[in-house]
């Protein structure tokens, strides 16, 4: 990642270039990014690929003006953090489904970032709905965030027995849990950007992956609500968790959405794609 990459990067998310890789200023990035990239599946139902290499997920945060899912925004987000100095490890997690059973292998991809002040975060700007700022990776009491009450705990054993890591004691798996809740499960092993390309393509393709069955784009607002845009379900949650609901009546309306609240572009309104799951 070059220095005119990063720059366009920050210029994206209306960022000066940090002085030095601290926690201050990760913070800063991490609630920027939530607020101006968002979470959102469009390439799916668009037909367009989705390549998990460093140059096409700069191509499309900062060219392309687009958001995209876990594995496109935490990978982008960490090439733009090792630029800035970060220390930055991908991380692989399995989701929990409202049952509590975990998703598949590479479900979901998030980022355990090093600062110059010593500190250890967890990072994670691509899993919709979750925290705001960056939890401490080695705090295990709860956190505090706008988004709700956080919590890194170590894992029991899985369905099948294993506390995974395999390492030292204290390196086995992490649940990551909100309001009491557990979120993912999250690995502590490093991985490289390619490890997740079967669980993308899986969420691509899968007749069992929620992406391919509906449309989403979301986002953090300015005043720490959310902004949802499902279909043509407009959706507002303010700071304090009221809602709002509308349908919008036509076309024109869904696009003016993503291009006025979204930063999105689009040429016709999107749709959910059959597929054959072939591919």
């Amino acid at each position: 990642m070059d220095s005119a990459q990063v720059d366009a990067y920050l210029l994206r998310l209306g960022a000066a270039r940090p002085e030095r890789p601290t926690s201050g200023a990760l913070r800063e990035l991490h609630l920027r990014h939530l607020r101006t990239v968002p979470f959102e599946n469009l390439s799916i139902h668009l037909g367009e690929e989705v390549v998990l290499e460093e140059k096409r997920l700069l191509e499309k945060v900062t060219r392309s003006g687009r958001g995209g899912f876990c594995y496109e925004l935490n990978g982008a987000f960490g090439s733009l953090l090792t630029a800035l100095g970060y220390g930055v490890d991908l991380l692989a997690a399995r989701v929990y489904d409202d049952e509590g059973r975990a998703g598949i292998p590479f479900d979901h991809l998030a980022l355990r970032v090093r600062t110059a002040d010593g500190d250890t975060w967890l990072a994670d700007v691509g899993f919709g709905a979750h925290s705001h700022y960056p939890l401490a990776y080695g705090e295990r009491g709860e956190q505090d965030d706008p988004g709700g009450r956080f919590r890194l705990a170590d894992a029991g054993p899985d369905a099948a027995g294993a506390r995974g890591g395999g390492g030292p004691a204290g390196a086995g798996d992490l649940d990551v849990m909100r309001d009491g809740r557990p979120q993912y499960r999250l690995e502590t092993r490093a991985r490289v950007l390619g490890d997740f390309a079967a669980g993308a393509w899986w969420h691509r393709t899968s007749p069992l992956s929620h992406f391919t069955r509906s449309l989403v784009c979301s986002r953090i607002t300015e005043d720490g609500g959310r902004i949802t845009l499902g279909g043509r379900t407009l959706t507002e949650t303010a700071a304090d968790g009221t809602r709002r609901k509308r349908e919008l009546g036509t076309g024109e309306e869904v696009l003016a959405v993503y291009r006025e609240r979204f930063g999105i572009e689009l040429d016709s309104e999107p749709g959910v794609r059959a597929r054959n799951h072939t591919e």
